[in-house]
């Protein structure tokens, strides 16, 4: 009897819960045995091979060794247990029994396996995760490796396990069950690696042999023995045998197993057959190492899958890191090479990095193979995002560039001038400018820092190749080659002080262990030491030169200010801050000034004792700019409009250096907002102010009121302060609403960004964090200062490229041009954006940044994005709002474009209903929480469709019909119950015609209906729904067959009966073109019983409030005249069926109805479980006392607990009614009461 091996496990398991010891290798007894795979001991079944080898308790050669006893005792049980072994390590159920064995063919076995292997589940040990299976894996390879191991001296000869064995597996290999397939190639491939072990070493052996046969057969006849020249032969012929016994085997192998499933359907599988070729290769070169192996290695790397292209890489870097092996591979690098030259740009980064690695093992092995253009291909990928390419890249840089030297090279002095190092640093900066990617000196630095970081740490010799003249019969450097040195260096400092990739490359800082913490401690130290002392030198000459000046004054930040003091080095201190005074006066760039205020801020720290030191010097430039600044503009405001040009260029010259060091310095005790003011105000009056001025004076009045938010919000300030502070910020936030009109564009940029700047920080936002001190700062935007920002982002922001004016000069922008005007509309558009995330400005202002979505994906997709995300969580029903409005403006827009006569094919309508399906994936899968949302969403398209009337008249389709293709885009996201309220409310705009028309002009209101009714049958199903809005009672009532779980009051049963059978009876022989759908039940009310006859009294229907009609368009409240007869006509014939089983079981059930009924009304609260559910839909309509009065407008409807209590007190309550049991017509007239309230 078959029984599951993982069952068997599990009762054994328990049976040797006390006895650890067994199944080891100390159960060598002589009753060990082995019974249908099962392990015995002295008659009792243990393990099987394959829970030892899962559990991994006992080592894998004592399980061996126990195995091959067993063999030698009973080959047949423990060959049968080894089969067992395979089987149930492919997760199949079965075991193979002895008489399956010793009867059956191997692909009878497999068959009958594959009858019992569990198809339910897709798992088998080798896909399983977890600890666990990855440790068996292991120990699976490891035991055939083993096994093979300890039988290469006998067993495996014996023509028969080996034999057994591979045959199985070759079987199994072939199976169409994965798991099978899977299993039985990784044992097979390990099977085979093992056996290459054992040819390796009867090859080894042979050749020992040789050769002490060929030592004895050369000594002299009287010293020689012929008895061990027969044994040496014996040997030699023996090994001979083996060999060509194992060749035999390999072979078998190799062309049933690797040859099939090296290219198998699955993945994983051919990965396997890769890596162990690799292996062989690797091990047995002799054999393996030639084309005929290489060729599928080869085809492979052309693989689909990443894995299998990455095992091709790791096997062949296992033969080139050899040179005595890569010198065999000429062939194959001759036809392969391009291939790997080409995966360096492959999609998986793993693989690319590995092919890098590669070529630079190649690059090892022989210089000629790869030609100057191969190697160009893998040089600018130093400049990669991806780190470990970029490294890798680097390293075959530093191989192909740095690792030769020629024989003049030899004996040069470490560093220095005239070092080695100095001819490495005047390559690296050769091939920095070849590149043409300077703005990326950091990359560069970041790609060679772990293979070339003692060059890179050269300062010493950087140092000497700026200052020292150069010496008799070298070459200097040539300007743009002293700046491109001055950046790697700035670079490498970067990098040593740091110890992270730059921006835009590694995820952020990595944490350093103990030992890189010190490396990094020294090298700051050795930079502090070495650039105190040379960096006035370097500043004092290139002090004219922008771009060396800029990076030379970033050093300073990377110093240990200690030394300073400790290493009395206060001169060099005084000739830096003497050399920055200097750079300040000569120049007006603003990186420059930016870089000297930035270095101003680092040494003036208060924790250091140079502080006094910079403070003073800090203090004196900046007292001689401000007086300066006041004396010049006093003059310049005298000039009125006749402006000089020196004096403009002073007073700007001036701003620009304040306003770069007030942007990191507190410059408040020199009251510079009411000198500024005045400026702004002027230029503003007069309007001829140069731009910059305008600009740099904005800036600097921005970073005012900033630093003096500061000080309020620290407690700093004294009392009227924050006085001040509103004043001056409402008057300068009025004069940049000003400047927003102005003519230039530089200015309204300006005027726009810190605009948007100051109304955020002065949002509600500012009293966020216990600072409700600061609530009298608050600023909200009124309604026309929203209305300009949004106009001045639609004027320059959503552009086209060609219609942007930045040019120079009115010539056509360079590509370097484009993309930094994209980059400055990106940052408006993102200011902007930021407005309506934070809620400062309506979110609804979105819709026309919204509505650009697809338009400008390529630009400014992103940002767009985020906004949709940030602004669905800040109010998801605006949110919908907002969507629906940005659509409705885009059609609004069509409209005006192509007239009445709409294509609905046109690109136009495509784009919108696009737009439409973006915008609707971003509610999400969670239908629950959009739901409200989504729902309102519908009612403002609904309404928007309906809207305009035709002006082609009342037999046409309303004007923005169409629309409602492209609230299609949003009905998948209603959830059922939703989609037939909607549906509801649809129906209130439609007329009976409508919903007749089928003329293609009518086609979105047919998709749309169809969208909400979720697969109907026809499109007609909500005509009578839709009626039910406006229509009888009569069919609403009867569209629901009566039974036990919906019963009337006995008094209304009685009173309709006979009026019903005689209508039902009356209208049987009328037929209906159309077979309608049950319609959706309306909340009714009866009137006053006294004033209607006895047949009305159930076929009344409920009207619809004069209100909502009055919310309608005028056509849809037009009256038919036959109005209530077509209602009879088409419901009559759909119900007559239900009208006779209804009328049976009146007649069946009268009496026990009344008496429930009676029992259910006088017990009130009282209601057991069983009589609440009947009355949910008629006890509201039961007497005249209980209705009377009763507005249904404006009252919700109380109803008892459904049986189900427990979902609805789940659900949340919103627009809709909680309840997904209720009655349709109560849940839907709740609904369309909440709607009439919105």
């Amino acid at each position: 009897m078959k029984t599951s091996c993982f069952q068997q496990a599990g009762r054994r398991g328990k049976k040797m819960g006390g006895d650890k010891s067994k199944g080891g290798g100390a159960g060598r007894v002589p009753g060990v045995g082995w019974v249908n795979g099962h392990h015995k001991e002295n008659g009792t079944e243990t393990m099987t091979l394959f829970e030892m080898v899962k559990m991994g308790k006992s080592a894998t050669q004592a399980v061996v060794d126990d195995w091959i006893e067993a063999y030698k005792q009973d080959k047949d049980s423990a060959l049968l247990g080894l089969i067992n072994f395979f089987i149930q390590c492919s997760g199949c159920k079965g075991a193979v029994s002895g008489e399956m064995f010793r009867h059956m063919q191997n692909s009878e076995i497999i068959r009958k396996m594959t009858e019992e292997f569990d198809e339910d589940s897709g798992d088998y040990p080798l896909t399983l995760s977890g600890p666990q299976w990855k440790k068996f894996r292991i120990n699976f390879c490891d035991f055939i490796a083993v096994l093979v191991r300890q039988c290469q001296y006998s067993i495996i000869y014996d023509e028969y396990m080996m034999d057994t064995v591979i045959s199985l597996l070759t079987g199994l290999s072939d199976s169409q069950v994965r798991a099978f397939r899977h299993t039985s190639t990784l044992a097979a491939m390990k099977l085979m690696t093992a056996l290459v072990n054992v040819a390796l070493n009867l090859r080894i052996n042979m050749d020992n042999t040789q050769r002490q046969y060929e030592a004895e057969r050369n000594k002299v006849i009287a010293k020689r023995a012929n008895d061990r020249l027969e044994l040496l032969l014996q040997k030699r012929k023996e090994l001979q045998e083996n060999q060509d016994e194992i060749e035999n085997m390999m072979n078998a192998i190799f062309k049933a197993v690797f040859v099939h499933r090296y290219r198998d359907a699955i993945a994983e599988i051919r990965a396997i057959c890769i890596e162990e070729i690799g292996v062989w290769m690797k091990l047995y070169s002799d054999a393996f190492l030639n084309d005929s192996y290489l060729k599928y290695v080869g085809w492979t790397m052309h693989d689909k899958q990443g894995e299998v292209r990455l095992k091709c890489l790791t096997a062949l870097q296992g033969l080139f890191y050899s040179r005595e092996l890569g010198s065999r591979l000429e062939l194959f690098t001759s036809r392969f090479k391009d291939r790997i030259v080409s995966m360096t740009l492959d999609k998986e980064y793993d693989v690319a990095v590995q092919a890098i690695k590669l070529l630079t093992f190649v690059l090892q092995s022989s210089d000629e193979v790869l030609t100057a253009e191969d190697c160009e291909s893998v040089y600018h990928l130093v400049y990669s995002a991806h780190r470990p390419i970029a490294v890798s890249a680097g390293e075959f840089l530093f191989k192909k560039l740095f690792s030769h030297r020629g024989p003049s090279e030899e004996g040069l002095p470490r560093r220095g001038r005239q070092s080695l190092n100095g001819s490495l640093i005047k390559t690296t900066i050769f091939f920095f400018l070849e590149s043409e990617l300077h703005e990326h000196g950091a990359y560069l630095v970041d790609s060679l820092w772990d293979c070339a970081s003692e060059l890179l740490k050269d300062w010493e010799t950087m140092i000497s190749f700026l200052l020292d003249e150069p010496m008799l019969g070298e070459e200097a450097l040539n300007d743009r080659q002293e700046t491109a040195l001055v950046e790697i260096m700035l670079c490498a400092i970067r990098q040593a002080c740091e110890g992270h990739p730059p921006v835009g490359r590694g995820t952020g800082k990595r944490v350093l262990t103990a030992k890189e913490r010190k490396m990094q401690l020294d090298d700051r130290t050795r930079i502090t030491e070495i650039f105190a002392v040379a960096l006035p030198l370097l500043l004092a000459k290139y002090c004219v030169d922008i771009d060396k000046v800029t990076n030379l004054l970033q050093i300073p930040k990377f110093f240990d200010l200690d030394i300073y003091t400790t290493g009395r080095l206060e001169k060099h201190l005084d000739a830096l801050l003497r050399q920055i005074w200097e750079v300040v006066y000569k120049h007006t760039e603003n990186e420059v000034l930016k870089a000297c205020s930035t270095t101003y801020h680092y040494l003036c720290n208060e924790e250091f004792t140079i502080f006094n030191r910079v403070d003073i010097a800090r203090s004196q430039l900046l007292d001689e700019l401000l007086d300066k600044f006041k004396r010049l503009l006093e003059d310049f405001l005298q000039e009125g409009e006749e402006l000089d040009e020196d004096d403009a260029y002073q007073v700007l010259s001036t701003l620009k250096k304040i306003s770069a060091f007030h942007n990191a310095h507190d410059l408040s005790k020199w009251d510079l907002f009411t000198s500024i003011y005045r400026l702004l105000n002027t230029g503003l009056q007069n309007g001829d102010m140069p731009e910059q001025i305008v600009i740099h004076a904005m800036q600097c009045t921005h970073y005012i009121i900033l630093w003096h938010l500061a000080k309020v919000s620290d407690g700093s300030s004294v009392k009227g302060d924050t006085v001040t502070l509103r004043k001056q910020m409402s008057a300068f936030c009025l004069m940049c609403q000003h400047f927003i009109s102005s003519i230039n564009t530089a200015v309204k940029e300006q005027a726009f960004t810190i605009l948007c700047d100051l109304l955020l920080i002065f949002s509600h936002q500012i009293v966020s964090s216990g600072r409700e001190q600061l609530e009298c700062l608050i600023y909200s935007p009124d309604s026309s200062l929203q209305a300009e920002l949004l106009n001045f982002i639609l004027d320059h922001v959503f552009i086209d490229q060609d219609d942007d004016d930045n040019s120079t000069d009115g010539q056509q922008e360079d590509e370097a041009s484009k993309i930094e005007a994209l980059h400055k509309r990106r940052n408006l558009l993102a200011a902007y954006c930021k407005l309506i995330v934070y809620n400062v400005v309506e979110i609804n202002t979105g819709a026309d940044i919204f509505k650009q979505y697809t338009k400008y994906y390529n630009d400014y997709g992103d940002i767009i994005k985020e906004t949709l995300s940030k602004t669905r969580q800040i109010d998801k029903i605006q949110y919908a709002k907002t969507l629906i409005l940005s659509l409705q403006k885009l059609f609004n827009e069509m409209l005006s474009e192509f007239g009445f006569t709409l294509d609905r094919s046109s690109s136009a309508f495509c784009g919108i209903k696009e737009l439409a399906r973006r915008f609707s994936l971003t509610f999400g899968l969670d239908q629950l929480k959009t739901r409200e949302a989504v729902a309102m969403l519908h009612k403002d398209g609904i309404e928007f469709a309906f809207k305009v009337r035709s002006p082609q008249g009342d037999g046409s389709p309303p004007l923005n019909l169409p629309f409602l293709d492209i609230l299609c885009e949003f009905s998948s996201k209603l959830i059922q119950q939703d989609k037939k309220t909607v549906h509801m409310y649809l129906e209130r705009f439609m007329t009976f015609q409508m919903a007749l028309q089928r003329e293609d002009c009518w086609l979105p209101l047919i998709s749309y209906r169809n969208s909400l009714q979720g697969g109907g049958d026809d499109d007609t199903m909500s005509v009578i729904s839709g009626i039910s809005s406006r229509g009888s009672s009569a069919w609403s009532k009867k569209s629901k067959p009566t039974s036990a779980s919906k019963r009337r009051l006995p008094e209304e049963e009685n009173s309709c009966n006979s009026s019903d059978a005689v209508w039902m009876n009356r209208e049987q022989s009328v037929s209906t073109p159309l077979m309608m759908h049950s319609p959706h039940l309306t909340s009714t009310v009866l009137r006053d019983p006294k004033k209607m006859r006895q047949e009305q009294s159930c076929t009344t229907a409920f009207i619809m409030p004069t209100e909502q009609h009055q919310q309608q368009p005028l056509h849809l409240q037009q009256a038919a005249i036959d109005y209530n007869t077509q209602v009879t006509w088409m419901l009559a014939q759909r119900q007559h069926a239900e009208a006779r089983q209804h009328q049976e079981r009146v007649n069946l059930h009268y009496a026990k109805i009344r008496n429930h009924m009676q029992q259910a009304i006088r017990r009130g609260p009282g209601l057991t479980e069983e009589d609440e559910e009947p009355i949910v839909e008629d006890v509201m309509m039961s007497s005249e006392a209980v209705h009377e009065g009763i507005d249904f407008d404006t009252m919700d409807i109380d109803l008892p607990a459904s049986k189900n209590r427990r979902e609805r007190t789940e659900l949340k309550p919103d627009y809709f009614d909680p309840s997904s049991n209720m009655d349709d017509s109560v849940r839907i007239f709740n609904f369309s009461k909440r709607l009439k309230l919105q």
